[in-house]
């Protein structure tokens, strides 16, 4: 039987390489063998977790949850078991009214850089500490996927903590690294007017309504998916306008924006070309062969569907496109930027181009401000008085 060593605190006792700590709650003896070196330090170490123990007896706040909490490899803890990270996150996702692809993005996350490491670990069990040594050892392919895989973390773990299973969200502490700012490479009103025009050009006419669905996106700033999942009940030709309410997003055309909310543009006179021919093409698809001779959508790239299921279909006439022309090749996406460029060198009101676009104004400012008023950047610079008024040689 295990005696206590003189001058060892009352209620520990050595066993082997560990040290056991004893105490009495709701009237029962209690004791738990923890992994603490029969040293100095680790004897110390755990005559703060039973002083600890004590007070939260005697205070009446010593819970089934946080036995579990302090103890967490325990099999003498109460019948209450707090939740694995896996089981709570599981959880936590399948309650979450969101998005497709957002879901998506929080289970690649969690899938594989979180749940490797703390998939049967309790909750209690997470630590700034143990977040810290998981981050350190995992092999990052940029600072951007570890602030995205950080972030999901927190905020699974601070609905834990706002749901009174754990005291604090443990990801609290941990630094995230600064985003890193994407350059806008726009392009210029001239290569947006080559490239429509080749297509228009196109010897099958199947392929020229990409012509006007580049038109499109090129003069009104639209997101590629928003531009994909526009219909025709969305296009109002006597106010000129176009209501964006839908997105393509998994394939499937959602009714939400990127950011959650609609918003109303106004069509310039490009904008209605593209809508025009987009019109006379759909009346020659419903004489043509396709499989889908009829489609609410304005945009059908393909004749055996209703509409574009991915954005990254309209890559195949986009790259040869840009390859034959000689144009240096760029993101299709960059349409919009180039839309957003020509407006603010325009003059334009940079309220009025953030509406058009769905962006807040500090937003707009913040991405392209190279381009605000670069006009006009010498004309400004001439108010400024400095020339020298020391005598000449």
């Amino acid at each position: 039987m295990a005696r206590k060593p003189m001058g060892l605190p009352a209620g520990l006792e050595i066993r082997g390489d560990t040290i056991r700590i004893r105490f009495v709650w709701n009237g029962k003896r209690h004791s738990e063998t923890l992994n603490y070196p029969p040293t100095k330090s680790g004897i110390a170490a755990v005559s703060r977790l039973r002083d600890q123990v004590k007070d939260l007896i005697r205070h009446g706040i010593f819970t089934d949850a946080k036995y579990a909490e302090l103890f967490p490899r325990s099999v003498n803890a109460p019948e209450f078991s707090a939740p694995t990270f896996g089981e709570y996150a599981q959880l936590w996702l399948d309650s979450r009214e969101i998005a497709g692809g957002t879901r998506n993005n929080y289970k690649s996350a969690l899938n594989n850089y979180w749940m490797p490491h703390l998939a049967v670990t309790q909750l209690v069990a997470i630590t700034p500490t143990l977040l810290r040594r998981i981050t350190s050892e995992i092999q990052w392919a940029s600072p951007s996927v570890k602030r995205n895989a950080l972030t999901k973390i927190s905020t699974v773990l601070a609905s834990a903590a706002a749901d009174g299973l754990i005291q604090k969200n443990p990801a609290d502490s941990i630094e995230l690294p600064k985003r890193t700012k994407k350059g806008i490479d726009p392009f210029t009103q001239d290569e947006a007017e080559r490239i429509i025009a080749h297509l228009y050009a196109s010897d099958h006419w199947p392929s020229r309504i990409y012509a006007a669905y580049f038109e499109f996106v090129f003069y009104t700033g639209m997101r590629l998916s928003e531009a994909l999942a526009m219909r025709w009940d969305a296009i109002d030709t006597e106010r000129r306008t176009a209501h964006v309410c839908r997105t393509i997003a998994l394939g499937e055309v959602q009714e939400r924006t990127k950011t959650g909310r609609d918003r109303f543009v106004l069509l310039n006179d490009r904008a209605m070309h593209a809508i025009e021919f987009a019109k006379g093409y759909a009346e020659r698809r419903r004489s043509g062969q396709g499989k889908i001779k009829e489609t609410p959508y304005i945009f059908p790239l393909s004749k055996n569907n209703e509409h574009v299921k991915e954005t990254s279909n309209i890559h195949h006439q986009w790259r040869p496109t840009l390859k034959e022309l000689g144009v240096r090749y760029r993101p299709p996406y960059n349409c919009r930027h180039t839309y957003a460029t020509i407006c603010l060198m325009s003059g334009m009101n940079p309220a009025f181009i953030a509406q058009q676009l769905g962006h807040s104004v500090q937003m707009l400012l913040s991405t392209y401000a190279r381009w605000l008023n670069s006009s006009n950047d010498w004309e400004e610079l001439k108010k400024l008085k400095i020339a020298p008024k020391v005598a000449q040689a």
